[in-house]
């Protein structure tokens, strides 16, 4: 990828700003996806705005109130409410009906496997739904944080309060249980499935070692960790969280045990979301000031994508090709930036 120049005194950061086709969302977007090259950006409430790079946009009604999580695997979108639904949504905007709670209760967590399998959770129980599978289910002892899937084998993990519960819902042996005292929220394994990571409520992430269990420790955030993202083959986990990217080194066996993460990006401004790049060593982060940057991980150089003097970008996502970035502040002020 060309364009990029080391930013400091001596050189002007290099910029795309006049290459972003601005989208209009009409509202609150919490989250960005790519079904395909068709960007997908959701909204706080109700609906998703689907847009591409020639300027179309159309809405979606997902939910009946507000959305609450969201997830996709670049072909489908997989989102859950507090309509107690849980919807699928493709790139032609055809929705779908996955599963609705017989109490209505708010599904707070979804995830995709890579088989089509999809997770959700309400209160305290997470559903597991494979391809041509009957529903099964698994109670923790408290409220589901998070959950993800392992990226080989049919594993989840339930994030909650004290620890994270790996279930197998193929299985019948017991699920293992992982430790930690505090409330355990985001969660997501590495793409080599070594190691295992969640986004505490206070501001610290929790990770262990899934070969034996043991424990890492990584912490010394000012504010609460809302937005991660592995680097390109898991080398790093790239963190929001403080006024500069955090990237934690997980290439050794040991992962970041020990050893001190990179910081990448520094401005005046806490860092909101992160999304790396699928195939190269580039990042993009978004800041509570309405900036958004790309960042090269190997030397650190920025381009800048977006000007600052706006709301906190809440949304990042990079298309599968890495040829795509979509990104959108809180107040549903929305850009494609074509690479």
């Amino acid at each position: 990828m060309s364009g990029f120049e080391a930013s400091g005194e001596a050189a002007s950061i290099a910029s795309v700003t006049d290459r972003v086709v601005e989208v209009a969302t009409g509202g609150a977007v919490t989250a960005a996806h790519f079904l395909g090259d068709t960007a997908v950006f959701v909204g706080a409430e109700e609906n998703a705005t689907l847009a591409t790079l020639s300027g179309e946009t159309s809405t979606v009604a997902l939910h009946g109130g507000a959305v609450l999580s969201a997830v996709t695997d670049g072909k489908r979108l997989i989102s859950g409410g507090d309509d107690g639904k849980v919807m699928q949504l493709d790139a032609s905007g055809k929705t779908e009906v996955l599963a609705t709670d017989a109490k209505r209760r708010w599904v707070d967590n979804v995830a995709l496997h890579p088989d089509g399998a999809v997770a959700w959770s309400v209160g305290k129980v997470a559903y597991v739904r494979a391809p041509k599978a009957e529903e099964k289910f698994f109670e923790v002892p408290s409220t589901v944080g998070g959950l993800a899937f392992a990226p080989k084998g049919m594993r989840l993990a339930i994030a909650h309060y004290n620890g994270v519960t790996l279930w197998f819902p193929n299985m019948a042996a017991n699920a293992e249980f992982l430790e930690w005292a505090g409330s355990h929220l985001g969660v997501m394994f590495s793409p080599d499935n070594r190691f295992l990571v969640t986004a505490m409520h206070e501001p610290a992430l929790h990770g262990w070692r899934l070969a034996d269990s043991r424990h890492m420790r990584m912490t010394g955030y000012p504010g609460r960790v809302r937005s991660m993202a592995w680097t390109t083959g898991g080398k790093g986990l790239a963190t929001a969280g403080a006024d500069a990217v955090i990237v934690w080194p997980f290439a050794s066996k040991d992962g970041p045990m020990g050893k001190e993460p990179a910081m990448l990006a520094p401005l005046q401004a806490r860092v909101s979301m992160v999304a790396c790049h699928p195939r190269n060593d580039i990042m993009a982060s978004g800041y509570a000031d309405g900036t958004v940057l790309m960042v090269r991980l190997t030397d650190g150089a920025e381009i800048l994508v977006r000007r600052n003097g706006t709301a906190p970008i809440s949304a990042l996502a990079w298309n599968a090709k890495g040829t795509l970035l979509a990104f959108a502040d809180e107040e549903g002020a929305a850009g494609i930036l074509p690479l």
